[in-house]
């Protein structure tokens, strides 16, 4: 037993020793490692603590719903969206819809389409720790020709929440293009 101990102190003692000097921090190469200060002049009233375990197959569910829109497919889109889900549009409107109106709704916006180009610049997969909501946030151009000959095109950045492999939440900001 007193060997064991020798060996920790030798081991202890040698990790203990270290002949570099220390080099002062930058800035630029500093990464932290502390936690979350504590005086920050906010408190997360949802979370501030976000990983990113969240499933590729919720991923794939976001990403399929805009591809569908895109190629007007309101029964794929559909079966994307849970039997109710909260939606906060980009003009202000907020509503919790079910399942059936929002189809309507939507149906009639596309309808007025003659195409849906979206380039999807970018997404990334997040997931509150302690509430374990998948998030999966988008941004994304998107060009439509509507069938009198009008284009809108704007920027997108989207918020989508996914629970039981479906869209429960959808929170869209739009930034028209020129």
């Amino acid at each position: 037993m007193k060997h064991v101990f020798l060996v920790a102190a030798i081991i202890g003692l040698m990790l203990a020793c270290n002949n570099e000097t220390e080099k002062p921090a930058d800035a630029a190469t500093t990464t932290s490692t502390a936690a979350t200060p504590t005086d920050l002049p906010y408190t997360a009233s949802y979370s501030s603590e976000w990983d990113t375990n969240v499933s590729d197959a919720d991923v794939k569910t976001v990403l399929t719903s805009y591809k569908d829109w895109a190629d007007g497919n309101m029964d794929g889109l559909m079966a994307a969206i849970a039997d109710s889900i909260w939606v906060d549009r980009w003009d202000g409107h907020s509503a919790n819809y079910a399942k059936a109106d929002l189809q309507k709704m939507w149906a009639l916006s596309r309808d007025s389409l003659s195409s849906v180009q979206i380039e999807m610049e970018a997404w990334h997969k997040m997931r509150s720790v302690k509430q374990k909501d998948s998030i999966i946030v988008v941004w994304y151009k998107q060009i439509d020709t509507y069938k009198d000959g009008r284009i809108d095109s704007a920027r997108w950045h989207d918020i989508n929440m996914v629970k039981g492999g479906k869209l429960v939440w959808y929170s869209q900001y739009r930034r028209p293009l020129k």
